[in-house]
């Protein structure tokens, strides 16, 4: 057993699974599963599985651990409304506190017995005869009446599609699986990507590099990143008198929320692009420099960045910014598009994830045994970012067209979670063994979110991001505030689904 590390936890079983059955499995163990399952157990549903492929629970806070990492909402906002963390340490908390306040949670909630750690799931397939979802993991077979998959979207490293990648002889790697062995001092270092990741890890390691080269394909909306500690007086006060953090909370998030508007209408990002300019202007006066990182789109059609040392770090003596991405990958180099060629000894990919290549799509199988993946035909949809048709009893957390902008996921999560609580609830009441959104009901739904994305800032905005699909659809985010999305969640609604009870057809 590695230190730290908890051996799976044996169940009712007695071979380290719970019993064959169970009413939720869960795929999952980060915000969104462990948020699930806490309100499960809380509501008197026990019967539950969260399978999880790592030893330790935390999705992304747990697999991201490059140096700086941290997240960009206020801590205020990341946590669970229902399960507040008092003892942030600052206004943006470290990665490390995250997965911290998480690993906790799963202990003082009562649900880690019901985490399978090790135990990664390979294939879900709707048995029609049982109305059951079929489930095949790393650690053997169990069935589900209801499937969850809460995976996040944040999970496969993406990296580039450039010629002689594998050709590197020296050091490589993807910030999301950081080389903690590999020691970068005194190093020519390659930094490929100028994403959220890389603003946090770039000015961490380049005190340590002998030299940083960082290539830039486009450059980035970088804003004051607002951030201080939280004093031990006022995390005392959050202990003692929950009300005065839950204000605080309320505050941040009404200052976050009306960002929205900015979003949903680019001409009002004017303003905010003039504070950028003006952050960026105070912090390079080189006018060559300072050329080659004023962005060619609007704010808000990529992500925003909040940085503070961002510009200070590329200004270095030991930096230097190629902004024109990268064309080729040699044995001991890389060749930047404007053919300059640049010495590295190690290349740390800052290139994102492969959001719209969710495992998940391959493995999960539903009516007639159509893949997720072969419905969305490289385009994820889904009713409210949850359900989809001809997957029955199928939850999706953070699904499609439920990223945001402007505020926390977790405010996000909340809501799916209590559309997801009442929709089992509407099951017992009825007695219905299945639900599924109907073909009507989804097409809608996807329909008005097409439109409203085509007059927002990430579809309208000029540039090209990861929010776009391989098709050229926004299967990203919501375009709108987290309260128009907790009004449509609020309850279940029935009406948009098929149901059937058990022996019956649909109702």
């Amino acid at each position: 057993m590695t230190a730290g590390v908890p051996e799976p936890v044996t169940g009712a079983g007695g071979n380290g699974f719970a019993p064959e059955h169970v009413r939720v499995a869960i795929i999952g163990a980060g915000f969104s599963g462990l948020g699930l399952a806490i309100r499960l157990h809380e509501a008197g549903i026990r019967d539950i599985a969260i399978l999880e492929k790592a030893r330790e629970v935390g999705g992304t806070w747990r697999e991201n651990t490059y140096p700086g990492v941290a997240c960009d909402v206020p801590s205020h906002l990341y946590s669970l409304s229902f399960a507040p963390n008092p003892g942030w340490s600052r206004m943006f908390a470290p990665g490390g506190e995250i997965q911290q306040y998480l690993v906790a949670l799963s202990r003082s909630s009562g649900v880690r017995p019901l985490i399978r750690f090790g135990c990664e799931v390979i294939g879900a397939d709707w048995d029609e005869a049982s109305r059951r979802w079929r489930i095949r993991t790393t650690r053997g077979e169990l069935s589900a009446q209801v499937l969850v998959s809460a995976p996040g979207p944040l999970h496969e490293p993406a990296l580039p599609d450039v010629p002689g990648i594998g050709a590197f002889q020296g050091t490589a790697f993807h910030s999301a699986c950081w080389d903690h062995d590999h020691d970068l001092t005194g190093e020519r270092i390659a930094v490929v990507g100028t994403g959220a990741s890389a603003i946090q890890f770039v000015p961490e390691i380049q005190p340590r590099a002998r030299s940083l080269t960082v290539f830039q394909r486009t450059a980035p909306w970088v804003v004051p990143r607002i951030d201080h500690a939280i004093t031990p007086r006022t995390r005392k006060r959050y202990r003692e008198r929950p009300w005065t953090q839950t204000a605080m909370r309320g505050w941040v998030y009404a200052s976050r929320e009306i960002a929205v508007l900015g979003f949903m209408h680019p001409r009002l990002m004017s303003l905010p692009e003039r504070a950028a300019r003006a952050h960026l202007a105070r912090q390079v006066a080189d006018p060559e420099l300072r050329a080659k990182l004023v962005p060619a789109y609007r704010l808000g059609c990529k992500r925003v960045l909040p940085s503070n040392d961002w510009y200070p770090a590329l200004q270095q003596p030991n930096v230097d910014l190629v902004a024109s991405g990268v064309r080729e990958i040699r044995e001991h180099t890389i060749v930047a598009g404007d053919g300059s060629e640049h010495a590295a000894d190690t290349i740390i990919f800052g290139t994102g994830y492969r959001v719209f290549e969710m495992p998940i799509g391959r493995h999960v199988r539903g009516r007639g045994g159509q893949a997720l993946a072969e419905r969305w035909q490289g385009s994820p949809s889904a009713y409210l970012g949850a359900t989809v048709a001809g997957f029955p009893n199928l939850f999706l957390m953070v699904g499609p067209n439920t990223g945001l902008g402007h505020n926390s996921i977790v405010l996000m999560i909340e809501s799916q979670i209590a559309y997801i609580l009442d929709a089992l609830r509407l099951m017992d009441a009825r007695g219905v063994d299945t639900v599924e959104v109907s073909d009507v009901a989804e097409a809608a739904f996807n329909e008005q979110i097409d439109v409203r994305l085509s007059r927002s800032v990430w579809n309208a905005g000029g540039c090209s991001s990861y929010y776009l699909d391989d098709t050229g659809r926004n299967s990203s985010i919501w375009p709108g505030s987290t309260l128009a999305y907790r009004l449509r969640t609020r309850r279940f609604d029935a009406s948009r689904y098929r149901a059937t009870r058990p022996g019956s057809p649909a109702v």
